[in-house]
C-alpha cells in the first residue's frame, strides 16, 4: 500500500511537471509589426494554445538581414509581419521553409507564394498624411497627387521612410515605378527630385508620422495603419490617396529555414493565417485588411479605401528586384 501512495505521488508529480513544460512551451520571432501590434496578437496566441511567443523588434529591412547573418545558426523560429517583398527576397535567398498552414486554399493568390515559403496575413495600403494646420495656414490643398509633393511650400518639409531598413520605403518606391509603367529612369528622375523636399528619411516606416501630427514636418506617405492610428490618436492630420494610384503590400509571415521549433513555429503561422488572428485587427484598432476572405474588413476602414486607386504591388516581381531597386535608390537618390 504504501509503494502504491509512492508511485501516486511520484505520478502525480511528474505529470504536474509535464504538464508545466506543456503550458511554457516558447518560440522565438522577429516581429517587423510594432511591439503595439504585436503584443496583443500574440498574447491572445498564448492564451489560445499556452505556447509563448518571444520576440524582438525589427524594421524590415534590419529583420532581412538579421535572418541572412543567421542562416547558418537560426535564432528564431518565425519572421513575423512585414511587408511581402521582404519575405519574397528571404525566400529567393533560402530562409525560408515551406509551409501550407490549414485553410490556405481559400487565400487569393496574393497572398500565398507558390511554394508556401510565406504567408499573406493582411493587405496595407500606403497614403498621403498631412498636417492640418500646416496646410490651413499656409492655404494648401490637401494633396491628391504623386506631383502635388514636388510643391516648393513643402521643401525640406517631408518625412518618409529611408530604403535601407523600411518596407514601407520599398512599397513606396515600387509604387512610383508602378505608377511610371515600371520606367526605372522616368521613376528615379522623380524620386530625385523629391528628395529635395525631404527632411529626414526615417529609419522605420512609421518613424515620421508623429513629427508629422505634431507639426514638425508636414507630411510624408506610410502605411494606412501607421496614418490611421495617428489619427486616432487625436492628431489632426489629413489622409489622401493620389490619383495616379498607391501601392499595397501584403504582409506575410514566414517559418525560418532550420528553426529550433519548427512545430510550434507552424502553430503560429496556422494562427496568424486564420480568423482567429485577423479577426482581432478591428478590435485593437489595428487597420489592416484582412486576407482571409472570412474576416470582414471593419466598416470606417472600408469606406476610406472605397474611392482609392490601389496598385497591389506584385510580390514576386517586387521581391526579385529589391536589392537592385535599393541600391540604385541609395547611389542615386539618397547620396548624391
Amino acid at each position: 500500500m504504501r509503494r502504491l501512495v509512492v508511485w501516486s505521488l511520484v505520478l502525480v508529480v511528474l505529470g504536474g511537471l509535464v504538464g508545466c513544460a506543456e503550458a511554457q512551451q516558447t518560440l522565438n520571432a522577429y516581429s517587423i509589426w510594432p511591439e503595439s501590434w504585436a503584443v496583443p496578437m500574440f498574447q491572445e496566441f498564448t492564451r489560445a494554445t499556452g505556447i509563448k511567443v518571444n520576440f524582438v523588434r525589427l524594421s524590415s529591412g534590419e529583420a532581412l538581414a538579421r535572418v541572412r547573418a543567421e542562416k547558418d545558426n537560426p535564432r528564431v523560429d518565425v519572421l513575423f509581419g512585414g511587408p511581402a517583398d521582404t519575405h519574397v527576397a528571404g525566400a529567393e535567398a533560402g530562409l525560408f521553409d515551406p509551409y501550407k498552414p490549414p485553410g490556405t486554399d481559400r487565400l487569393s493568390p496574393r497572398f500565398k507564394e507558390a511554394r508556401y515559403r510565406w504567408i499573406g496575413i493582411a493587405d496595407d495600403p500606403l497614403v498621403f498624411m498631412f498636417n492640418a494646420k500646416f496646410l490651413a495656414e499656409r492655404n494648401l490643398a490637401v494633396p491628391t497627387s504623386w506631383q502635388d509633393l514636388l510643391n516648393p511650400a513643402f521643401r525640406g518639409q517631408l518625412q518618409m521612410a529611408d530604403a535601407r531598413t523600411s518596407g514601407t520605403a520599398v512599397t513606396r518606391i515600387f509604387s512610383i515605378l508602378e505608377i511610371n509603367a515600371r520606367n526605372e529612369d522616368r521613376a528615379f528622375d522623380y524620386m530625385k527630385r523629391l528628395r529635395e523636399q525631404i527632411q529626414v528619411y526615417t529609419k522605420s516606416g512609421g518613424g515620421g508620422t508623429l513629427p508629422v501630427g505634431l507639426g514638425q514636418a508636414a507630411g510624408g506617405i506610410f502605411f494606412i495603419v501607421d496614418a490611421l492610428k495617428t489619427k486616432q490618436e487625436g492628431y489632426d492630420v489629413a489622409i489622401s490617396f493620389p490619383k495616379e494610384g498607391i501601392g499595397s503590400a501584403v504582409e506575410a509571415i514566414a517559418l525560418i529555414k532550420g528553426a529550433k521549433n519548427p512545430e510550434l513555429g507552424k502553430r503560429l503561422i496556422d494562427w496568424a493565417a486564420s480568423p482567429a488572428m485577423q479577426g482581432l485587427y478591428a478590435k485593437s484598432k489595428i487597420n489592416f485588411v484582412p486576407a482571409h476572405p472570412d474576416v470582414q474588413t471593419e466598416p470606417g476602414l472600408a469606406a476610406i479605401l472605397k474611392e482609392a486607386k490601389i496598385i497591389p504591388i506584385d510580390e514576386a516581381w517586387a521581391g526579385e528586384n529589391r536589392k537592385h531597386i535599393v541600391d540604385r535608390w541609395i547611389n542615386e537618390v539618397l547620396r548624391p
